[in-house]
């Protein structure tokens, strides 16, 4: 796997549960960094897009 720049998200609360994404060639990857056996999600650009669109359309509780 190539290196990866991995971003935090900006929801990250403190401590050491937190989703990193990073940008891979035509897909987009997903760690938790709190998963300690370092799994890594990938998906599609376009369903990682769709995903973000319903969770900011969601409203806050």
């Amino acid at each position: 796997m190539p290196d990866l720049t991995w971003q935090k998200s900006s929801y990250c609360a403190q401590g050491d549960s937190c989703v990193h994404v990073a940008n891979a060639a035509a897909t987009i990857r997903l760690m938790e960094s709190a998963d300690p056996s370092r799994s890594i999600l990938t998906t599609a650009p376009s369903a990682f897009a769709a995903l973000l669109q319903a969770l900011k359309a969601k409203p806050h509780v």
